[in-house]
């Protein structure tokens, strides 16, 4: 019962730092001490989303309040978390470390979907670190991937999300030339790729493969809900917009990293 206490807390404390940097690391100003939207410093017993809901500081003094998103972030941090640790931590081969680097992808998966689902972008500045760490992951710990699989499943995702950001790119290029159109957004955006990249590195190529399948899955998944939510709202489409492309990523990456046997077992009927 320790432990699962212990994960709650860490995970409560990673959710307030992924918070703090999806309020500054966007607009690229140097990551601060926890504040409101306009700006004023949060009091300690506030920084966290979930304890300013329940104290009433979900206010600045000027009235500027705190988002949903906040006590969603740090609830969702500890949830992943937990399922982490309640699912891979009687696997053979896995020790502590591992559950560290593991119960790290989690707070930077939260992190990297809460950013693209408020801007639009996937940073260079959470992405490459986090691929520094994956490569490590590799050579520390014992557990699958090895570093071999790691790299080649990291170019594995680098180079097919590439394709299809150039993809994108030339679509773009000849719907504007051929129908006299001015598009300037594309379906993969190049931190698309790098999402990729490092989806790869963390599941290795055998799994990095069943990834993208389920990326693309729920990717179809995601654009007929839209549709049909486009068609059901009528007049007020313009309440239903599209979700980028990064958390689709995020779910395959997530899911095969915590049920990858199961998963392998129901599309080819066998766990390796």
């Amino acid at each position: 019962m320790l432990v699962p206490i212990i994960i709650i807390i860490i995970g409560l404390l990673a959710g307030g730092i992924v918070n703090a940097l999806a309020d500054d690391l966007p607009t690229d100003r140097r990551p601060k001490l926890p504040h409101y939207p306009d700006g004023t410093p949060r009091p300690i017993s506030a920084w966290l989303g979930v304890t300013a809901f329940i104290l009433g500081q979900r206010a600045s003094p000027n009235g500027a309040k705190l988002s949903w998103r906040y006590p969603i972030a740090e609830i969702g941090t500890v949830i992943a978390m937990l399922l982490t640790y309640s699912i891979k931590a009687g696997e053979p081969k896995v020790d502590g470390l591992q559950l560290v680097y593991w119960l790290s992808y989690m707070a930077i998966f939260v992190l990297i979907t809460v950013i693209d689902l408020e801007h639009k972008l996937i940073l260079f500045v959470v992405i490459i670190p986090s691929c520094i760490l994956a490569i490590v992951d590799a050579i520390t710990t014992s557990a699958p991937p090895n570093l071999e699989r790691s790299l080649t499943g990291g170019a594995l995702g680098f180079g097919v999300f590439f394709v299809l950001y150039l993809g994108g790119i030339a679509y773009v290029y000849i719907a504007n030339q051929v129908q006299g159109r001015n598009i300037s957004e594309v379906a993969f955006g190049y931190g698309d790729v790098m999402m990729a990249l490092l989806s790869g590195l963390v599941l290795g190529l055998g799994d990095m493969l069943f990834a993208m399948f389920l990326t693309v899955l729920l990717g179809a998944l995601g654009a007929l809900l839209y549709l049909v939510g486009q068609r059901v709202a009528g007049r007020n489409s313009s309440m239903i917009a599209a979700l980028p492309y990064g958390p689709y990523i995020v779910a395959g990456t997530v899911l095969m990293m915590l049920f990858g046997p199961q998963i392998r077992i129901f599309l080819v009927g066998y766990a390796n």
